[in-house]
């Protein structure tokens, strides 16, 4: 069994993100009321990386991750990651109250090829009691996750390769669920409230719908901020660094505004819509009471006024760390403008405090 699932005490552990264009790190720890970030860093990985959410290049994705350890200075050696959510099956079975872990891990091994279409010595298995059945009495809702074992061990292979231990493989959707409690307080919405939390990275779209602090729905779909960086390569001959760079500080022509910016913006607002609107087919409501922007897209000046605009949703950007004390050896400005795209470091940072 791997600790895919929260519910395993831990010690403190590093927030590693990886996703398809970045490593992103972070440590937290918490004292009185309050989260402190105590390091954290981003690193570029190398082209084709990782692919659609998997890793395709161990050694790259390694030599990423040693950077990001590097930058921050950090001293943990252990660490959280997650993998995606589309690459996790997760069933809700009803057990017999009472059971040990041990005889619950027994039981679940035995039943588990009726839940997963994959041939079990190929994946790895993780449950979470939820509590009480409400249907049957005597039982209670069991959780259980499971994942291809070549999706996560790729993962390790690269944590590993970094010399830092993989102590948590995480699944991303949970981690957005836990970074989703602190904004959810700055923002002052009820558990009641249904939230849709969209996450534009740089290649994909992720939509999580929590209600009631729990994700209800999930799905991804290929859309990012790479399509901005296409586009200015293509429109004004830069290569794909410079082309990045120029994204970020300036320094276009005066028609990137009007002619590439203000047109993928509204692309991203169609994509947001387009993504509720698969959620609205598949599920009882029909509207969402708030949008929360994360990824690094979702920094863009603007963007959640125009999607508040447009879709007629109140909207804002994550920020997980608005209401953090910061350490002095980082870059507080840096962080802040980071902070969108951290969500799912923050997420898994959190898992030390379980």
């Amino acid at each position: 069994m791997l600790g895919i699932l929260g519910k395993r005490k831990t010690t403190p552990v590093l927030g590693l993100d990886i996703s398809s264009t970045t490593v992103k790190l972070l440590e937290l720890s918490y004292s009185g009321d309050r989260y402190r970030v105590e390091s954290y860093a981003v690193s570029s990985l190398p082209q084709d990386a990782v692919i659609e959410k998997n890793v395709n290049d161990i050694d790259g994705v390694a030599n990423a991750v040693r950077s990001v350890i590097a930058q921050s200075r950090s001293k943990l050696k252990t660490a959280a990651a997650a993998v995606a959510g589309s690459s996790v099956i997760t069933k809700i079975i009803d057990m017999p109250e009472g059971l040990s872990d041990d005889d619950m891990e027994t039981q679940l091994t035995l039943e588990a090829d009726q839940y997963i279409p994959y041939p079990l010595d190929e994946v790895a298995i993780d449950f979470e009691v939820q509590g009480p059945s409400p249907d049957r009495e005597g039982q209670v809702e069991v959780l259980l996750a499971a994942c291809r074992r070549e999706t996560i061990d790729s993962r390790v292979e690269s944590i590993e390769g970094a010399e830092l231990t993989a102590k948590i493989m995480d699944v991303e959707a949970y981690a957005m669920e836990r970074a989703y409690t602190l904004v959810q307080s700055q923002l002052g919405l009820d558990d009641s409230a249904t939230v849709a939390v969209v996450d534009i990275g740089a290649t994909m779209t992720t939509l999580s719908v929590l209600n009631n602090g729990q994700t209800i729905y999930t799905r991804e779909q290929l859309f990012g901020g790479k399509q901005l960086t296409d586009e200015i390569m293509r429109r004004y001959g830069l290569p794909m660094e410079e082309a990045g760079l120029a994204k970020k500080q300036g320094g276009l022509p005066d028609d990137y505004e009007p002619e590439v910016l203000e047109p993928f913006k509204d692309a991203v607002v169609q994509q947001v819509a387009r993504s509720l609107q698969f959620f609205f087919s598949s599920s009882q409501y029909n509207d969402v009471d708030y949008i929360v922007l994360a990824g690094g897209v979702a920094s863009m000046e603007g963007l959640p006024e125009l999607v508040q605009e447009k879709l007629g949703t109140p909207a804002a950007v994550a920020n997980p760390f608005a209401e953090m004390t910061i350490s002095s050896r980082v870059n507080a400005v840096a962080l802040s403008s980071d902070a969108p795209a951290m969500m799912i470091a923050c997420g898994l940072a959190m898992r030390s405090f379980d």
